[in-house]
């Protein structure tokens, strides 16, 4: 049986750089995405310094 798309962690990035302006506050950096939880939950994620929040 094929394996579902969303059974792959990268496939729920969302990139948020250019609508929402987010920075990083550890690094500055505002390169983050959104990573979308299985319960709905929000996370945010620096992809230059691995710097995580909700």
């Amino acid at each position: 049986m094929a394996a579902s798309r969303f059974e792959d962690p990268t496939d729920r990035l969302v990139t948020t750089q250019a609508r929402t302006g987010l920075v990083c506050r550890a690094c500055g950096s505002s390169d983050v995405a959104q990573v979308l939880g299985d319960n709905g939950g929000v996370t945010y994620v620096c992809t230059s310094c691995g710097h995580s929040w909700s």
